[in-house]
């Protein structure tokens, strides 16, 4: 059915438990209203991270597997390339004064006889034309303090011997300066100079090349400042690549702000000449967030992806992520990284999508406002529709020629708001007797504890009846909140 004008309709909700009080859930069909940019960019970069520090890195890091094994590197190398990875970002070199390089400076955390691993990822990434940001870190741990002169004359030392070594190396892009300061209220002078001073020299040994920071702190920032602006004008860098910080969790409900503050920044960016890319946080948390003695593991890729539409949306050029390998792990790899199942159920939704499988690409066209404003991921937002626990249905009239139907849920455990178990999906001629076409059972990943974000699911359905009624049942042992349902969507 191809309808050319967008319908809204909205229709009462039959509640078979609810004490008979009326709700109303938007209806649409799928012509939808104008986007803000035409599709989802990919993620084209990811981080690696060499040391295990902490129990962060259980399951990206494991301590059974040898991290400095150049076959291992190579491998997961590979795997990225395969996941259209164009960029290495190297978090780290060294680590508590012994390093993953051939140094001088300093004794070597892999054996002699072997080669390093930071040897192994240059020859991979060259070999399949990536390219790679070395680190010019750790000069002691990740608690590096560039207020300390010791520190921060390690890194530019550090930062000379690597030049010598990688400066012409055909995989050598340009430097990541590990200087991670919060951003918010406004980036500090300390931080713009020694940013700043790392930058110089880095011009200095190897013209031409790129330098890219990843500073955090964007949800604290104070954008009504004019200093804010002028800081990062400041900054004598190529690339800026923010944390979005929705792994991290710093606000309740983050992606509402995320999507006007990306949008600040564009404009920012604009004036001061340099790049804007999203560092989208791809994890989720195993305890507690940002807790040293909690791992990282794969957040539903439903998540994920809306941190992508956003990013899009704003205006990056470009989506990195901390990081793709050991939370998106292709099952058949001979190093096997990550969550049991759930890195692999990650890497399989995310491969789909990238292959351009055909539930994604109406997840994505949701995302994108193709079907009317979608709600956000705030349970405030006056868009969703709540249903209490129990069984529930929506009636839909006028509803003839629809063969696919979507459904927009919220799953927010932290607030007791999570899809239904089960949803089916009646057609009926009259209204009063109705036939079953699907039964169909939401996404459930069990990584959403610290969560809020939306869930999306697709019935393919053939009424095998002229149809004019739909009627969408389903139980819950939770509230559910539904957003929309798409008629139609394509």
């Amino acid at each position: 059915m191809n309808r050319t004008i967008f319908l809204t309709l909205f229709l009462s909700a039959i509640l078979l438990q609810g004490c008979g009080n009326e709700s109303r859930t938007a209806v649409s069909d799928s012509s939808g209203t104008a986007v803000s940019c035409e599709k989802i960019l990919p993620v084209t970069g990811s981080f690696i991270n060499l040391p295990y520090q902490d129990v962060r890195n259980k399951y990206t890091n494991p301590l059974h597997i040898d991290g400095t094994d150049p076959l291992m590197w190579k491998t997961k190398v590979s795997e990225l390339h395969k996941m259209g990875m164009e960029y290495l970002i190297i978090m780290a070199v060294a680590n508590e004064g012994k390093s993953y390089y051939p140094s001088g400076l300093m004794p070597w955390q892999y054996p002699h006889q072997r080669q390093s691993p930071v040897d192994a990822i240059m020859e991979a990434a060259a070999e399949h034309g990536m390219k790679v940001f070395m680190s010019t870190g750790w000069a002691k741990d990740q608690d590096d303090n560039l207020r300390d002169p010791a520190i921060k004359g390690r890194q530019l030392e550090m930062m000379e011997e690597l030049s010598a070594i990688y400066g012409n190396h055909p995989a050598m892009y340009g430097w990541y300066l590990p200087v991670e300061d919060c951003l918010g209220p406004v980036l500090t002078d300390y931080a713009v100079e020694a940013v700043n001073s790392l930058s110089a020299r880095a011009r200095e040994l190897t013209p031409g090349k790129q330098i890219l920071i990843s500073p955090y702190g964007i949800f604290n920032s104070d954008f009504s400042d004019p200093r804010y602006e002028q800081q990062i004008c400041r900054l004598k860098v190529d690339i800026i690549a923010y944390q979005d910080e929705i792994g991290c969790v710093r606000e309740r409900y983050p992606m509402t702000r995320l999507r006007q503050n990306w949008k600040k920044l564009r404009a920012i960016h604009d004036k001061a000449g340099i790049q804007m890319w999203a560092n989208c946080e791809s994890f989720a948390w195993e305890g507690n967030t940002n807790d040293r003695t909690s791992a990282l593991i794969p957040a539903s890729f439903h998540r994920f992806l809306s941190q992508m539409a956003i990013a899009s949306e704003g205006g990056v050029e470009r989506i990195v992520s901390f990081m793709m390998y050991g939370i998106f792990e292709d099952p058949s790899s001979a190093y096997r990284l990550g969550q049991p199942h759930w890195s692999a159920q990650a890497w399989k939704d995310y491969m789909s999508w990238l292959n351009g499988d055909a539930y994604w690409k109406v997840v994505e066209n949701a995302f994108l406002g193709r079907y009317g404003a979608p709600a956000g991921e705030d349970p405030n937002d006056p868009s969703w529709t709540f249903y209490p626990a129990g069984n529930s249905e929506i009636v839909i009239e006028n509803a003839s020629d629809v063969d696919r139907v979507l459904i927009r849920m919220l799953s927010c455990r932290k607030d007791g708001i999570l899809p239904p178990q089960s949803i089916a999906v009646y057609s009926s001629p009259d209204g009063k007797n109705y036939t079953l076409l699907e039964i169909i059972q939401p996404e459930v990943f069990p990584n959403d504890r610290h969560d809020a974000f939306v869930v999306s699911t697709l019935a393919d359905i053939c009424p095998k009846e002229e149809s004019r009624f739909l009627k969408v049942s389903f139980t819950s042992e939770n509230r559910t909140a539904l957003d929309k349902i798409i008629l139609n969507p394509r």
